[in-house]
């Protein structure tokens, strides 16, 4: 039996272990506070569903990855305003502190004004004394930073061709107030091989930003066909060979990505050419029957610290990938087989016209890191790339929009386009449906639908000098010619079109 004393000693030193779990940030940081409006949003500075709004006057559907790619230009905005004046700040209070006792203006009888320093932290105002100028570089280092840097979010867009990753880039590139440069992943090599380094996708940002390097550092680059850049497993060749545009590629923009300064050929100035003609002819030494000395081009160096990177591509049998991974060996009848290898519908030789038929869900929303690597790219790339938006294949009803609602519709363009030579043309509403399922079927997204309607406009475009022109289901069908009429009959060539119409109705 314990005494009184026994237990209070035993209770004491039993001890409830007790876990410390944060689930706040460690530091909190916040904005200085706003004097007026400096640091009010500016009113050219559009919202993320503003951006989607304009958007969807171009694009068809899409709806995650418009949202995806608005909120990553929106941070942009805010992260370079924040990281730029956060540099700008400590520029003008570095200046400050190096001044030393050659500076007269700690003079005795000058007074000089300098800025309020204010610490979002502390939130202590310094005074207005100025120390002694032999003492200004003994001053205790502070930090002056009220908030950290910003780290940027490259982003990844993934979808079939024809899906709309290209015109969403462009779409982009009119409506923002930074450099936006393309470029094409297809063309760019290891450095000192034959083809286009890396660099020049910084070069054409500078070109975009007028040979600014101030702009330039804080624009946006978009990088189509990244999936062309994957490592090539296998393939013809020794064994030890150099993967020259793909895993080499890959490693030259991880130092871009993350951010590094980068120098690049700017445009070349003539103002110091040499004269040429009479006068001292002479060259020098080891240089016999040479022309005089080129002028030598500028250099701009461009921190890519604050540049964004959107990579796009159609990314062909990763589906295939992600199937494997989710397929679970298992038996009975709810078994998930898994895809045979001679299968292209399942394996890894998928076609490159992605068809829309049979497809309840889009198996690119459940990619991971893991299964980009599986596909070429090294674990280093595709942790730099924290946003992946993918882009299922569009619809029958997408295919509808794209033809006759969105801004540039095929059916505005052929239209018009008939009209520059005094022809009018319609399409019945069974017509606009059947080139949407066929081209539903032939696969390549918006990009198919212009080849059915080459193809069926070939007849109507070499009878150009007649007047009035129907396209009706049955011509879409190749069951008949497209019908014409001469300029005298307009009245039935619209009483013919509405009959068509009232007709597939009823």
């Amino acid at each position: 039996m314990l005494s009184g004393r026994q237990l209070i000693r035993c209770a004491c030193s039993f001890r409830i272990p007790v876990r410390n779990l944060r689930t706040q940030a460690r530091y909190e940081y916040s904005p200085p506070e706003p004097e007026g409006e400096a640091f009010m949003r500016p009113s050219g500075l559009t919202t993320p569903r503003q951006l989607v709004r304009y958007l969807n006057q171009f694009v068809i559907g899409q709806e995650r990855a418009k949202k995806i790619l608005s909120v990553a230009v929106f941070n942009h905005y805010n992260r370079v305003r924040a990281n730029f004046s956060d540099v700008e700040e400590q520029a003008d209070t570095q200046s400050w502190h190096e001044m030393g006792p050659q500076d007269g203006r700690f003079a005795r009888g000058v007074h000089t004004e300098r800025p309020r320093l204010f610490s979002a932290v502390t939130g202590v105002t310094t005074a207005q004394i100025h120390p002694h100028p032999q003492r200004v570089q003994q001053l205790p280092w502070q930090p002056f930073r009220p908030y950290p840097m910003f780290e940027k979010s490259n982003v990844l867009v993934i979808g079939p061709t024809g899906s709309g990753k290209t015109l969403l880039a462009r779409t982009l590139a009119r409506v923002l107030d930074v450099p936006f440069s393309i470029s094409d992943a297809t063309s760019f090599t290891q450095a000192g091989y034959v083809g286009e380094d890396v660099d020049m996708a910084i070069q054409r940002l500078l070109q975009a930003a007028d040979w600014d390097p101030i702009r330039a550092s804080m624009g946006i680059v978009y990088i189509d066909e990244i999936d062309k850049i994957a490592r090539k497993s296998g393939g013809v060749g020794t064994e030890g060979s150099r993967d020259v545009g793909g895993e080499g590629v890959q490693q030259a923009l991880l130092r871009m990505m993350e951010g590094s300064v980068v120098t690049v050929q700017g445009r070349s100035s003539g103002l110091d050419v040499p004269p040429t003609g009479a006068g001292d002819t002479r060259s020098r030494s080891g240089a016999r029957g040479q022309s005089p000395a080129s002028p030598r081009p500028e250099t701009y160096s461009i921190d890519t610290s604050n540049v964004l990177f959107i990579f796009s591509g159609a990314f062909v049998g990763l589906d295939a990938v992600v199937k494997r991974r989710m397929a679970k060996g298992s038996i009975g009848f709810t078994a998930t087989l898994t895809p045979k290898e001679d299968d292209p519908e399942s394996a890894g030789s998928v076609p490159f016209f992605t068809s829309n038929r049979g497809t309840s869900h889009n198996v690119l929303d459940m990619v991971e890191p893991t299964d980009l690597v599986k596909y070429g790219f090294i674990p280093e790339f595709v942790s730099r790339l924290p946003s992946i938006a993918t882009l299922p294949p569009l619809t029958v009803p997408d295919l509808h929009r794209v033809l006759t609602e969105v801004r540039g519709s095929l059916v505005s363009q052929y239209t018009a386009l008939f009209s520059y030579s005094g022809v009018e043309i319609k399409f019945t509403s069974a017509a606009l449906e059947q080139i949407c399922r066929k081209a539903s079927e032939r696969g390549g997204g918006a990009r198919g639908l212009r080849g059915i309607m080459e193809k069926l406009l070939l007849e109507p475009m070499y009878e150009a000098p007649v007047r009035y022109v129907l396209i009706d289901e049955d011509v879409v069908l190749e069951k008949k010619p497209a019908v014409y009429w001469s300029r005298s009959e307009g009245t039935a060539f619209r009483a013919a079109w509405m009959n068509e119409e009232r007709g597939k109705q009823v």
